[in-house]
């Protein structure tokens, strides 16, 4: 370790600002990108080649069919059903008319939305068309979406957007040529009432029991890139054919199997559900961007966003005609564990090669910690900080979101509910913000009076919580986690490495819990840990001492490179979950933290210095904005 001479003092207090100002700008540059990365592709116009798929010709059906609400009963229903007999009808697949009964719990929701089932005559009506293939025999391939809307939105998004796509795709693959299998072109009805089109197709078409495969369109929202969420069981042939399409459509892919297994756990259903649980193969696409247009009268066509349209369309243009022109389907096999990169490719793998993840994290850990002399103690001390950061910044994200309404599902109130998704851009940048803001205190360190302090804000948060939502239990049990971590039971972890690898260290620790018991969802946590603790294994056999600066830019480089990742994820997933549960974001921070902290916690010349004590005061500066921002959410966006 390099002596400590008079000119080192200000050789550290020019270092500290310096390292810590470049972890902030790894944190700008990874947000950068990760917008950048992750836009929907430019829609193509109308004259647009005819094989390719093509926003500007699909967005004329969009028009058509989202000019008022469409729920089922009404004239506009009608109006819209006799529409796509037609333009199926111009596409050559002679459609039919299937209907079947509606379902009782279907007739209640009509009658809760003032609708009227006599007027539909108790029955929904699917169009159902063929686009033959040279074999008739051969399995045929079922592209679907849902021409119904609910009351009082027009259904640009949900799911005109799903229909026009269809037929766009329908048009581009007779463009390219006769296929090989039969195509079964199905609208479904009813959807948004409760499923009953898709039972009757599925349960009544008289060829279903030879459905090889299933694409189904669907919206919760009015943009974003559209995301494949779920497949049928089995999913290693879907998943590999989505990885093979990928470069071939336009924006590319975004999907992942952690998407995969947590809507599993949900209880949120789609058209896709009847056939999924049927056993059939299949896959699920849909955007959930500008949540504000879900089910809402500002669902119109100008509201949309086109390249939302050209995504999703691509999408089910590349897959189904891949399918199509296939001597034989995907085959089934057990489910992959798989990530895109930013839509331009994606990583696929059976799901025991997690272990291999494992095992090499290990390895760099032992000799991250040999080269850097980290005593156990520390180490567990540096783990400790890490939980406590974890579940700290979970309450944080929880307390901010409270401002900005109350914690409330659908089932308990439609008004808050839609209310909230308004808001939800607000709650996003809040969490956002609470998070940075949490991350910089706790890299600045917390000790003495200070610790006690943060203690006390973070059960006070937990406290309220409770308090103004009612009992929640993940939020009582991450405030005592976090306060019971906090205690120094030991000598805080001041030095750069028992910090930094007690995060790395936590992130593997949950991994490998992962990998055991959700080994589709495990890779968020193995990939970046190995790459984290891998980067630190490197600098500790470089520079065990940390004396030279230029040893940061190893860090830098691998938190410009994954951060962005990370950041795209957290998108999605705040999109999917961040109304009820924002917390769950801290958990994107601490990965990020695992890779980014030793820029802000080294100091050149005198690593026990410490970090920078200017990240106190920016990470309050930036929890105040958060309580701020989230506030006012419920000014700008009332109602609850």
């Amino acid at each position: 370790m390099t002596a400590w001479h008079p000119k080192s003092r200000a050789s550290v207090q020019r270092g500290r600002p310096a390292l810590g100002l470049l972890m902030l700008a790894c944190l700008l540059v990874g947000l950068g990108l990760a917008a950048l990365l992750t836009r929907t592709p430019a829609p193509r116009p109308a004259t647009a080649e005819a094989t390719a798929f093509s926003a500007g010709r699909a967005f004329a059906d969009v028009e058509q069919l989202a000019r008022s609400p469409r729920p089922l009963g009404t004239p506009a229903h009608a109006e819209a059903r006799a529409y796509l007999l037609t333009r199926m009808q111009a596409l050559g697949l002679d459609p039919v008319v299937m209907e079947g009964p509606l379902s009782p719990g279907s007739i209640r929701r009509m009658e809760r939305w003032e609708l009227s089932p006599a007027e539909a005559g108790y029955q929904a009506r699917n169009l159902v068309g063929v686009l033959p293939g040279r074999d008739p025999a051969a399995a045929p391939i079922v592209l679907m979406a849902h021409y119904d809307s609910v009351p009082g939105s027009p259904g640009a998004a949900d799911d005109a957007t799903g229909v026009a796509a269809v037929l766009e795709a329908v048009r581009a693959i007779k463009a390219r040529g006769q296929t090989e299998r039969p195509l079964i072109v199905l609208i479904t009805d009813a959807e948004e009432l409760g499923l009953d089109g898709a039972r009757i197709f599925f349960g009544d078409y008289p060829d279903r029991a030879r459905i090889g495969f299933v694409v189904n369109l669907e919206a919760r929202g009015g943009g974003g890139r559209a995301m494949m969420f779920e497949t049928g069981p089995g999913n290693a042939g879907s998943v590999g054919l989505l990885a093979e399409a990928a470069p071939d459509i336009d924006g590319g892919v975004t999907s992942n199997s952690l998407a995969v297994a947590v809507y599993r756990l949900m209880s949120n259903d789609t058209d896709f559900s009847v056939p999924r649980d049927r056993g059939l193969a299949g896959l699920n696409f849909a955007f959930i961007g500008r949540a504000d247009q879900y089910h809402s009268a500002t669902s119109t066509p100008e509201a949309l966003d086109r390249g939302s349209l050209q995504h999703i369309g691509s999408q089910a243009l590349e897959v189904t005609d891949r399918l199509l022109r296939a001597d034989t389907l995907p085959a089934p096999g057990p489910d992959r564990v798989y990530a895109d990169l930013f839509g331009r490719t994606m990583i696929v793998m059976a799901a025991p090669w997690g272990w291999l993840f494992v095992v090499l994290a290990h390895v760099f850990l032992g000799i991250a910690i040999f080269r850097s002399r980290t005593a156990l103690a520390s180490l567990l001390r540096g783990v400790a900080d890490a939980l406590a950061f974890l579940a700290g910044a979970f309450v944080l994200a929880q307390a901010v979101r409270l401002l900005a309404g109350p914690m409330t599902g659908r089932v308990q109130s439609a008004d808050v509910y839609y209310t909230l998704l308004e808001r939800l851009p607000w709650m996003e940048v809040a969490t956002g913000l609470a998070l940075v803001g949490a991350a910089l205190i706790t890299l600045a360190g917390t000790v003495g009076r200070g610790r006690l302090a943060w203690m006390a804000v973070v059960g006070l948060m937990g406290l309220l919580i409770q308090l103004m939502s009612g009992w929640q239990p993940v939020s009582a049990a991450m405030t005592v986690v976090a306060i019971v971590a906090a205690i120094p039971v030991a000598p805080p972890a001041t030095s750069v490495w028992p910090r930094w690898l007690g995060l790395i260290t936590l992130v593997m620790l949950m991994g490998t819990l992962a990998q055991f018991v959700l080994p589709e969802a495990a890779f968020l946590l193995l990939w970046p840990s190995t790459i984290a603790v891998g980067v630190a294994a490197l600098v500790a056999v470089i520079d065990p001492d940390l004396s030279r600066a230029r040893i940061a830019l190893l860090p830098a480089l691998a938190t410009v490179i994954v951060g962005p990742w990370l950041l795209a994820m957290a998108h999605p997933v705040f999109l999917g979950i961040g109304m009820d549960l924002p917390g769950i974001l801290a958990l994107i921070a601490l990965l990020w933290l695992s890779l980014a902290a030793p820029l802000a916690l080294m100091t050149p010349n005198s690593p026990g210095a410490g970090p920078w004590r200017g990240l106190t005061v920016a990470g309050a500066v930036l929890i105040v904005a958060a309580l701020a921002v989230s506030g006012a959410g419920t000014v700008f966006v009332p109602g609850v």
